[in-house]
């Protein structure tokens, strides 16, 4: 649904905003740039709920991600990797969506976002988690 990746375009850069913008909490930067989305009403709203729902369970979130990351820091990755990890992530851990969406649905972010590196970068790390946790979870 078209709704959907948009929706995590909107956490991407609100998340994206989080990072960069330390002194500032998700509601300043949520709010107001979602405001100025030229989305449909249903998009935004879910954007906003993933955007929160992440950020609520960011510490979870980005230890599972400095788990798979071998040899990164959440401090060393690219912003934007990183917040593309932290959707993922979320995802994976508190979602019943199927991995392989969750997994083209980052790749696809990345791609369109993110570095040349990143698509490699982002697929190696879930694919690991997906493969170690993701698959033990579900046998």
């Amino acid at each position: 649904m078209a709704s959907r990746h948009l929706g995590r375009v909107i956490a991407l850069q609100v998340l994206y905003q989080c990072a960069q913008r330390k002194q500032d909490t998700i509601q300043d930067i949520c709010e107001p740039y979602i405001d100025t989305l030229d989305f449909d009403d249903t998009t935004k709203a879910w954007g906003k709920e993933l955007s929160f729902a992440i950020h609520n369970e960011l510490s979870d979130v980005d230890s599972a991600i400095e788990n798979y990351a071998i040899d990164w820091s959440i401090e060393r990755m690219n912003p934007v990797d990183l917040s593309i990890l932290r959707i993922a992530f979320y995802e994976l851990m508190h979602t019943d969506l199927s991995p392989n969406i969750i997994l083209n649905e980052a790749i696809e972010l990345s791609k369109k976002f993110a570095s040349d590196e990143s698509p490699k970068f982002i697929n190696g790390i879930l694919g690991k988690y997906v493969e170690k946790d993701v698959h033990r979870n579900h046998t």
